[in-house]
């Protein structure tokens, strides 16, 4: 038995390598781009019913975190369904590096959101910019399983949350800051995504 628990254990971690060093084709263009239009979208209920944030945060958090459960299971769904296609033997391995590399930055999100939330309310016209650099650090430590282009992606959201943040009052709670972080950051994706695998005859 040890000699079997042994091999199983050698199987597994090549298994692991092997993933570590092949490209995740899990997400698909269309989806992200979904996404992205969900933050458009999400973005223009927020001018209709939502004109002064700053004075309805329970609702402007409502909005896009319900905005956020939504994308990410679309993206998550779509993933999983994706990477059983793609990488067939691979995708659990491939599925569970590809959760392991973005759930830190989900984690410092929500914890961060629900801190500021509870003990520092005055703050709270901060979130658009932080959200976007807390997701900017997931896509940079993502990007070495993706396509290289990927990288822009990173740089896109580190740049519009660092915009955010520098307003430097309410004004960060605009329907804008958020639409067009995410929106734009989304389609950027989706685009190199589907470059990317056009180039290399892979599925779209």
């Amino acid at each position: 038995m040890d000699d079997l628990d042994k091999a199983l254990g050698d199987i597994s971690s090549i298994r692991r390598e092997m993933a570590h060093s092949t490209q995740f084709r899990g997400y698909g263009p269309a989806t992200l781009a979904a996404t992205g239009a969900l933050a458009f979208l999400a973005s223009a209920a927020q001018a209709t019913w939502l004109p002064e944030p700053a004075s309805h945060m329970p609702a402007y958090l409502g909005l896009w975190i319900a905005t956020a459960v939504l994308g990410s299971t679309l993206t998550g769904t779509q993933m999983y369904r994706r990477s059983r296609r793609m990488h067939s033997g691979l995708s659990d391995e491939m599925i569970q590096m590809a959760v392991e590399q973005f759930l830190p930055a989900v984690g410092a999100g929500a914890l961060m959101t629900l801190a500021l939330f509870l003990y520092a309310p005055s703050v709270l016209w901060m979130l658009p910019g932080l959200w976007q650099v807390i997701f900017s650090l997931g896509v940079f430590s993502s990007c070495r399983f993706l396509p290289r282009p990927m990288i822009a992606t990173g740089a896109w959201y580190l740049l519009a949350g660092l915009v955010c943040i520098s307003l430097g009052d309410s004004r960060a709670l605009a329907p804008w800051t958020m639409g067009v972080g995410y929106g734009v950051g989304q389609l950027l994706a989706a685009c190199i995504l589907f470059v990317t695998a056009r180039e290399g005859g892979d599925e779209i």
